[in-house]
């Protein structure tokens, strides 16, 4: 047995209406969540999972693909209500998940708040508050690029950095399933970069959105977007 589960949790920052898509591999033996959404978010992932017949107490992993607050933001919360749940992240991500090092996103909106035009500056202060208000979790488990993991009848680990320098997604070979994180965006029908305004290295963005396309998957799923069919591979 080896079940993909797409999670749609829908939210409204502000004016804006949007959606994340965290993705559940399950199998006889182990459950793993793929990132689990923003800050103050447990209630609304357990909700999801919920309607998709899963429940987070039956979770074994949850992998974060990279460090920013939207992929880990609720993780603290999910490990402490569930101390069980082992964490997995890369050998880079795993010491800004874990608190051991300042968030390079915090960095970043820090070094450009005095930059922003007067009209941005109050948006500025409330996105570096929610920076530092995430609170980190401890990694259980570090993986790196063509580790291959037993989830789900196999699962390789992809290196994918750019948007942060450890960023990963994870191919279920049985399904052949590429799970991209924010490696990879759906934007009108077509894989884009995510964010591109935040992706701290766009030359090696650029390079894992072309390892990804030529993975040879026969589905992407992006965490902003949701999924990509691939009838032809590219």
């Amino acid at each position: 047995m080896c079940d993909v589960t797409i999670l749609d949790i829908e939210f409204q920052f502000a004016e804006r209406k949007d959606v994340i898509h965290p993705v559940v591999l399950k199998d006889s033996e182990f459950m793993v969540l793929i990132d689990c959404g923003y800050t103050g978010f447990l209630p609304e992932l357990e909700r999801a999972m919920e309607k998709k017949g899963l429940q987070c107490a039956d979770l074994t992993h949850v992998v974060i693909t990279h460090q920013d607050h939207d992929h880990m933001g609720a993780l603290a919360a999910l490990k402490q209500k569930y101390p069980g749940i082992m964490v997995a992240a890369s050998e880079e991500e795993a010491p800004y998940v874990s608190g051991q090092r300042k968030s390079l996103r915090l960095e970043q909106a820090e070094a450009m708040q005095p930059h922003l035009p007067e009209d941005q500056k109050q948006f500025g202060l409330v996105f570096t508050n929610i920076l530092r208000n995430v609170q980190p979790a401890e990694v259980d488990m570090l993986v790196r690029d063509g580790d291959h993991l037993p989830w789900c009848g196999g699962c390789t680990v992809i290196g994918t950095p750019g948007h942060t320098p450890g960023h990963i997604s994870l191919f279920a070979n049985r399904k052949e399933i590429l799970i991209a994180g924010d490696a990879a965006a759906l934007e009108n029908g077509e894989l884009v970069i995510a964010n591109p305004q935040f992706t701290l290295n766009i030359e090696e963005a650029n390079r894992s959105l072309k390892k990804i396309k030529a993975y040879g998957a026969k589905q992407i799923i992006c965490y902003h977007g949701g999924i990509y069919k691939l009838d032809v591979q590219e």
